[in-house]
């Protein structure tokens, strides 16, 4: 009997044991292996794609702060150049006002006399300089820019020139006043002749035949505007359009003492 009793315990003991096993078995056999594994990955990846994240927003916030810096500056610099104009502005106003009160038309002539001697001084940053000043105080005054003009194409500034030019033709345009539309129409028409002399200075002969019939709609016998007309025909070869440009000239200004040596170079043609 006593000898059954410890038989029967270990046999019981045996059958925890086995139980404890069997379940401990079962447990590890549905332990996925290969998914342990893959949610590693799948934390180092996001680890990684955490701290790439982190990475390009601390570079991009960077290149936002420089930009922003840059552009900070730059709009600094324009609203100070702005604020400059401005003043500058007030205080041409300023002075207009108080010249206008007294005598401007004095004042402008006073002006022209000292950019004459300026020009014939050879003096042409100080006679532009007066021209502006005139301009300052008759916005309208076609004689200021005209001499403006004749002032840029003298020292070859030639694109300030042909602005100047262009906004004339505009000013003459706009002009009010049947009565002056003789003299305004000379007047474009000598803006147009000065137009295609800058284009050939610059070897822009075609735009420099445009401006010169535009200026022979006007004028159509001027003799200077056919002699350059002829001359640029003569250049580009071409003997029809250099032989009508003579035969114009030759009846506007028979006396021209180019016109034999015209006829030479047209003949070689």
């Amino acid at each position: 009997m006593y000898n059954v009793i410890p038989l029967v315990l270990i046999l019981i003991s045996l059958c925890i044991i086995i139980v404890i096993v069997l379940r401990k078995f079962s447990a590890l056999a549905s332990l996925d292996v290969d998914n342990i594994q893959a949610e590693k990955e799948a934390k180092f990846k996001e680890r990684i794609i955490s701290n790439r994240l982190k990475r390009n927003i601390f570079k991009w916030f960077t290149k936002f702060i420089k930009i922003s810096r840059i552009l900070t500056q730059q709009l600094s610099v324009f609203f100070k150049s702005i604020y400059n104009k401005l003043l500058k502005l007030k205080d041409s106003y300023k002075n207009e006002a108080v010249i206008s009160l007294g005598d401007k038309e004095k004042r402008i002539k006073e002006l022209y006399i000292e950019a004459d001697k300026l020009i014939k001084n050879d003096d042409l940053d100080s006679a532009e300089k007066i021209f502006i000043e005139i301009i300052g105080l008759d916005s309208k005054n076609i004689k200021a820019f005209e001499e403006l003009g004749q002032l840029y194409f003298r020292g070859k500034n030639y694109e300030e020139a042909v602005e100047t030019f262009n906004h004339i033709i505009k000013l003459v345009e706009s002009s009010d006043g049947q009565e002056e539309k003789g003299k305004n129409d000379e007047k474009i028409a000598e803006i147009y002749f000065n137009l295609a002399l800058i284009d050939y200075e610059t070897k822009k002969l075609t735009e420099a035949l445009a401006n010169i019939d535009k200026a022979l709609e006007i004028e159509p016998n001027n003799p200077r505007y056919l002699d350059i007309g002829l001359e640029i025909s003569i250049i580009n070869k071409d003997k029809i359009l250099a032989t009508n440009f003579y035969d114009k000239l030759k009846k506007a200004n028979f006396e021209n003492n180019k016109l034999e040596e015209f006829k030479e170079q047209i003949d070689e043609l």
